[in-house]
């Protein structure tokens, strides 16, 4: 997780020594580069960039970055729907760099990434957006899991969403906000509204829901660890999006372990 909040978001896939897949590209180019170089990762080894939807903070910085990929002889893949591409300037931008490829996202339709290595399957999320899309990722190889469930920016789960998250060794989880602090928070009354609606932004409570629902599912006892991710810097805390996930996996004396995305510091999982 190189970076994950409102402010910008960039999330890194890599198979063992192999090649790398980046999900979505919202931080620029210098926390982009620094973030890679933190975690261990050569970004000659990166093949493909995945959009979960058009939203500035994931979005944002794609043209300046793409471009600084291309010089160092590097042009991945860029996927995303094709409302979502026609509703970001931001993905035309990274599109017109020289040797940057188009590949379409389509919901329940698995592409191939990672140079072969990786399969992504996205499936819908529930978001003010013109599309948008969660990621089902099998084939990794690192740190030992062979399936990730990927979802952020969700305002409610949605049955194909928890279809997808079944059976994951790794689940990254939006969890966004805290009720009562977004109640009480500085936003305006419309802007509150419409992050705690089914087309905003996932609470702590509701992750810690889904979590507890994955665990008592019959794939639940695969689940190695879970990341909370977009936590909100002005209605949430990190220590409480990382709690109610842990909470989740204590009451039900599970393994897994919890870990939250952090908005400046890159986490490994």
């Amino acid at each position: 997780m190189l970076a994950s909040g409102s402010k910008g978001n960039a999330c890194l896939i890599e198979s063992s020594g192999g090649p790398g897949i980046l999900i979505d590209c919202g931080i620029c180019k210098r926390d982009l580069l620094a973030g890679f170089a933190a975690v261990g990762f050569d970004a000659a080894r990166l093949t493909d960039i995945l959009i979960t939807h058009d939203h500035s903070d994931h979005t944002k910085c794609l043209g300046v970055c793409v471009r600084a990929l291309a010089k160092g002889g590097v042009h991945p893949t860029l996927h995303a729907s094709r409302a979502v591409r026609a509703a970001s300037p931001h993905i035309e931008e990274a599109l017109e760099v020289d040797g940057i490829r188009f590949g379409e996202l389509a919901c329940g339709q698995a592409l191939s990434v990672g140079g072969g290595q990786m399969s992504v399957t996205p499936f819908p999320t529930s978001h003010d957006a013109a599309e948008s899309f969660g990621f089902r990722i099998e084939g990794v190889t690192g740190d030992g899991f062979s399936t990730i469930g990927y979802m952020t920016d969700t305002g409610c789960v949605t049955e194909a969403a928890h279809e997808a998250l079944q059976y994951v060794d790794a689940l990254a989880l939006e969890a966004n906000h805290d009720p009562q602090m977004l109640r009480e928070g500085p936003y305006p009354y419309a802007l509150k509204r419409r992050i705690a609606s089914d087309l905003g932004h996932l609470s702590n409570a509701q992750a810690a829901e889904e979590l507890g629902a994955l665990l008592d599912s019959l794939g639940g006892g695969m689940l190695q660890a879970v990341v909370a991710m977009h936590v909100s810097q002005e209605n949430n805390m990190y220590s409480l999006a990382e709690a109610a996930l842990a909470d989740a996996i204590s009451s039900r004396e599970h393994h897994a372990r919890s870990y939250v995305a952090r908005q400046r510091t890159p986490i490994s999982v």
